[in-house]
């Protein structure tokens, strides 16, 4: 006999199946036509799962089978189960057929579109969806996507990277800045402002300045919080071209930082087990990048 308490461990997804089905048919026999089986295999599956769970679940007479009240709760958290578990095999059984790539704060600065649409083009097996994810792997290690792309040096051995192109830093001021009157900015014209930064997953450091001329700093978590500090006048932003591409706002400019390096654009994918598209997308993205 079980434990108290252990008895779920006992309980099969076809003894939830076959309980579905009787309950939606209306009774042993037809359950049996839908399920493929015996009238005497539903049966035993029922009297086992009774006999797991240590409850009655239902009612039965020669001419109708109901719930009891607990199999009425019982085949409610089954109907839950069994749909978790479908998803869950449309989810695995589709990896090849759908490819889904992460980002955090911006996509893939002006080629996002060009992206998307030879995506489609070129290879319409495989359904493509951006994912925004703030996190330091843009949703890869949370199991969100497939592929990121982020603008940092990963840390995690896990995954594999490339660099597919590199983005102008730009800084983002609001608009009645005397700075935004400029066509371009120094770094060390923010050294007496107040910035903006994204520790998890931003491109800005406090490195980028020397030590003795670094601008006070504020964290932040969300390109649109981020934004609406700026507009306000509040602090500025340093960030990746691809931002200003995606991130439009009344009220903020966006400003090249002429004595910034580059920010390098990278690819991520899992190093042990690589989604088949991923050659695919360092080509095109590479070609994009290069073409830009």
């Amino acid at each position: 006999m079980d434990a108290p308490g252990t008895a779920s461990t006992a309980v099969e997804l076809r003894q939830l199946r076959c309980l579905v089905a009787i309950v939606d048919e209306g009774g042993f026999t037809d359950a049996a036509a839908v399920l493929g089986v015996s009238q005497a295999a539903v049966s035993r599956t029922l009297a086992a799962l009774e006999q797991a769970l240590g409850v009655r679940l239902l009612r039965r007479t020669s001419r109708v089978v109901t719930p009891t009240a607990t199999g009425l709760r019982v085949v409610a958290h089954a109907r839950r189960v069994l749909g978790e578990v479908d998803t869950l095999v449309r989810e695995a059984a589709s990896g090849h057929t759908r490819l889904r790539i992460g980002y955090a704060w911006s996509a893939l600065d002006r080629h996002t579109l060009a992206f998307q649409r030879r995506w489609a083009a070129e290879r319409p097996e495989t359904e493509l969806q951006l994912v925004r994810v703030n996190s330091a792997s843009a949703g890869l290690a949370e199991g969100a996507c497939d592929m990121a792309v982020v603008r940092r040096a990963p840390a995690d051995r896990r995954f594999g990277s490339a660099i597919v192109g590199l983005e102008r830093r730009l800084c983002a001021l609001a608009s009645d800045d005397p700075l935004a009157r400029r066509r371009s900015v120094r770094l060390a014209d923010l050294g007496g402002r107040t910035l903006l930064i994204d520790r998890r997953t931003g491109t800005t450091t406090l490195d980028l300045w020397p030590p003795d001329a670094r601008p006070a700093t504020e964290e932040t978590h969300d390109v649109d919080d981020w934004l609406t500090v700026i507009a306000t006048g509040r602090g500025v932003g340093v960030t990746a071209e691809s931002t200003a591409h995606q991130y439009p706002r009344p009220g903020v400019v966006y400003r090249p930082v002429r004595d910034a390096e580059p920010v390098a654009v990278r690819l991520l994918w899992w190093r042990d087990d690589p989604h088949p598209a991923v050659q695919d997308v360092l080509e095109l993205l590479t070609g994009l990048y290069r073409e830009g």
